[in-house]
């Protein structure tokens, strides 16, 4: 059968079909692209500032957001068109990754905070501990002074 020949409804049918399937295929998409749980539990280093960078790069959320960002176009074209029979998994599928997402979003800027604050903090516990050996010299010296009069 030609295209000529389908009905209005069969086409409309047709594209809510589609419509549904790119749906579906963004979300699989932003599925995949989310960080396997071992990616942000598991993380080797040799030290602290490591660990942040390499658990920071696990929480990197551009590709979730960008299929994420289709899916959610193509939902709102298929509710706005009444496409859908029925969509509330869709939206509740939508939902849940757009809930991790925000959460990924939420530790990737804390992971983020602490890997800019931990290089300065270390230079002033360095600092201070080296103000700290300075002064225990200044007094064994002082205390060698006292020794030899």
């Amino acid at each position: 059968m030609s295209q000529s020949e389908l009905s209005d409804e069969e086409l409309f049918g047709e594209a809510a079909s589609e419509i549904r399937e790119d749906v579906e295929e963004s979300l699989g998409a932003a599925r995949d692209a989310l960080p396997e749980s071992s990616a942000v539990w598991d993380v080797e280093a040799d030290n602290t500032l490591g660990v942040l960078n390499g658990l920071r790069s696990a929480l990197a959320v551009d590709e979730v957001r960008e299929h994420l960002r289709d899916a959610k176009k193509w939902y709102t074209i298929g509710e706005r068109a009444d496409a859908f029979e029925d969509a509330d998994d869709l939206e509740a599928e939508i939902e849940a990754v757009e809930d991790v997402l925000d959460d990924l979003a939420d530790v990737s800027d804390a992971v983020g905070d602490l890997a800019s604050a931990i290089p300065e903090l270390r230079g002033q516990l360095d600092d201070l501990h080296d103000e700290d050996d300075e002064d225990d010299e200044d007094d064994e010296d002082d205390e060698d002074d006292e020794d030899d009069e």
